[in-house]
């Protein structure tokens, strides 16, 4: 029999059960219009995931049930299978609050098809706790439900039961992180296969990380061959966020036959169906659609931004973005993607030169503005700048125990900061307010990883759009900007050429100096200290070092390193520079740094947990310090 099955890639709301709900019910009734047999929807869809502790609201709880119940109703002459929250009235967390579930449920003709023992759901096996992952924290898994019943769990695996048109097809329904098997002691797939499942259907809420889809289908291939069944992965669309982290998720629904054969996949970020035909005799997979494909970088970078930030405006309601223009690439690429996003007519540019600015990078702000035909104006900050520094150094302190009094001496960095918030907490702000909307920060992951920002200065601002991206990765989506995108010279060929540079001092400036930053190095060197899952430290930096093969573990290229640094001692100064930084003070200002919207596979935020402390080098760094700098 040709069983036909439609994976409903659905935009989830987080946090608005009331949105999420109609969405489904349409998802029903098209799916039924077009003869589906099954529905399957994401993960959490009713709910939605990152919703913070709104899940100890019980008011909230009661609706999500009340939601659940009527979906349930809608399952006329259809098989629904879709995800949400269960609560267990009348049992307990450790915590002391009420029992629940990250619950699965499959309904059809208005009916509920039995779950686990007693439960009128499947739930969770496998809960995420890491990165920015907290579930623990607000559900019970089936695991631990197991244990305190005494029952195996091995055997609490068992597939659904669904009668379609007479026939009953077995179907292993799990969630999400139950297909992550790689460090788990139990393999939730097979144990379902195992048990008779024809199906592996995988409803998950998973989001975007560059390159993870690679993963993910290396992972679901391997699952469908080992199990020799077919399996779907159904995955949702949209934003969600954990108040630091804002989160893209990408969809990317896929179908693997049994023998792990990647069949038809879902565009990444659309709101659609996904279309295939199951089948029962031999398990065979068909399908109207063929493989969607997966940008590589910078495309994958563009899309994720966009959507990212093009959804997360909406929610907040910001029409309008006021943007400091330095004639740098980092303020040229957050320009032209609002421009993008929201259109230059809403966007408001502004150059902000002391005397530091050069004739050059205020002629290259003018020349981005005028080409994207945003609103510019011009504010220049030296004569409040002059004045902020002539009422520190000649106003007098008084000393109220000894009656003694002196006056403040500013030194360069501090000179450097007072035009950094003039420009942001004074003028950017007020602009914003008057222009409305809001206003941008525009810090890249390398400036963001050592602190190279002021606060309330350049780190202010609704959103780090680049947050999470490398300086390399802004210059590439630059150039994806002016070649794809605008398909014009947008931002000036010479942003990309010249050297970058705050421009806050004499000794800062494009034509000297620049920043302390050598970013082809310096980007990947960083990089391993958030990125690698076993994060890097000085340690191993040196380790690499003197066996000469730091390029190749970091990923940069050779002579770059050679080149920066003439002596090992030269080598070794430049890391504890930037690791004390980096573990120092840096933090603290992370912490304060607007929402990040996450495009890698760690981002700063809750997705990378922090504390404040003193930074730390083990006992191996200072005994290979002391070998390098002895040799």
């Amino acid at each position: 029999m040709q069983i036909k099955i439609i994976c409903g890639q659905i935009e989830v709301t987080p946090g608005r059960p009331d949105l999420n709900f109609p969405k489904i019910l349409a998802a029903i009734d098209k799916a039924r219009t077009q003869k589906a047999d099954i529905l399957l929807l994401p993960e959490m869809c009713v709910p939605g995931y990152l919703i913070g502790d709104l899940w100890e609201q019980e008011t909230y709880l009661d609706d999500c049930e009340y939601y659940n119940n009527e979906i349930i109703k809608a399952s006329k002459d259809i098989c629904v299978m879709f995800g949400s929250v269960a609560r267990e009235v009348g049992k307990l967390n450790e915590d002391g609050r009420v029992r629940k579930y990250n619950a699965a449920f499959a309904a059809q003709n208005g009916k509920v098809v039995a779950g686990y023992w007693g439960h009128d759901y499947v739930i969770k096996t496998s809960m995420p706790n890491y990165r920015e992952f907290d579930d623990y924290r607000h559900f019970y898994s089936l695991t631990k439900l197991c244990a305190e019943e005494g029952h195996d769990v091995v055997d609490a695996l068992q597939p659904l039961s669904i009668n379609i048109r007479g026939e009953e097809i077995r179907i292993g329904l799990m969630l999400c992180e139950d297909g992550w098997t790689e460090n788990y002691y139990l393999n939730v797939p097979q144990t379902l296969a195992k048990h008779g499942a024809q199906l592996l259907c995988n409803l998950s809420c998973s989001p975007y990380t560059l390159g993870k889809n690679r993963k993910r289908n290396r992972l679901f291939s391997a699952q469908a061959k080992e199990a020799g069944v077919p399996l779907v992965y159904c995955n949702n669309v949209g934003i969600q966020n954990n108040g630091k982290n804002i989160f893209t998720y990408d969809g990317c629904s896929s179908v693997y036959n049994s023998t792990g054969e990647l069949i038809t996949s879902a565009e990444m970020y659309a709101d659609t169906f996904l279309e295939f035909t199951v089948d029962t005799t031999d398990g065979s997979i068909s399908a109207p659609t063929t493989v969607a494909a997966l940008p590589e970088e910078p495309e994958s970078v563009y899309k994720a931004i966009r959507y990212g930030t093009d959804k997360f405006l909406k929610q907040c309601g910001i029409k309008k973005m006021t943007i400091g223009l330095s004639g740098g690439i980092d303020s040229a690429v957050t320009a032209a993607m609002y421009a993008d996003i929201l259109g230059p007519e809403n966007v408001l540019l502004l150059n902000l030169p002391s005397q530091y600015n050069s004739e050059t990078t205020k002629n290259l702000a003018y020349q981005l503005a005028k080409s994207l035909g945003a609103n510019y104006g011009v504010i220049p900050i030296s004569q409040s700048f002059e004045h902020t520094v002539e009422q520190l150094t000649t106003t007098p302190i008084t000393n109220l125990g000894s009656g003694q009094s002196f006056t403040l001496e500013l030194s360069t960095l501090v000179k450097e900061n007072i035009q950094a918030r003039d420009r942001g907490a004074r003028i950017i702000a007020a602009a914003s307010a008057a222009f409305g909307g809001a206003f941008s920060c525009n810090s890249n992951k390398a400036e963001t990883s050592v602190g190279y920002a002021t606060f309330y200065g350049d780190i202010c601002g609704a959103l780090a759009m680049l947050g999470d991206i490398w300086k390399h990765q802004v210059y590439a989506l630059g150039k994806y900007l002016n070649e794809v995108i605008f398909q014009r010279e947008v931002i000036p060929a010479e942003i990309f050429t010249i050297r970058p540079s705050a421009e806050l001092s004499d000794a800062q400036t494009v034509g000297k100096g620049g920043d302390p930053l050598v970013y082809p190095y310096h980007d990947y060197l960083l990089r391993s200290f958030i990125e690698n899952w076993h994060k890097t430290t000085p340690a191993d930096v040196l380790r690499w070092y003197k066996a000469g093969t730091l390029a190749k573990e970091l990923g940069c290229e050779e002579k770059i390193i050679d080149e920066i640094f003439p002596t090992a001692a030269d080598f070794i100064a430049d890391v504890e520079r930037w690791w004390r930084l980096f573990a120092g003070f840096s933090v603290a200002k992370r912490i304060q740094a607007p929402p990040i919207l996450s495009i890698t596979k760690r981002s700063f935020g809750y997705d990378h947990r922090e504390a404040q402390l003193t930074p730390y080098f083990s006992r191996e760094f200072y005994q290979l310090k002391e070998e390098l700098l002895n040799k």
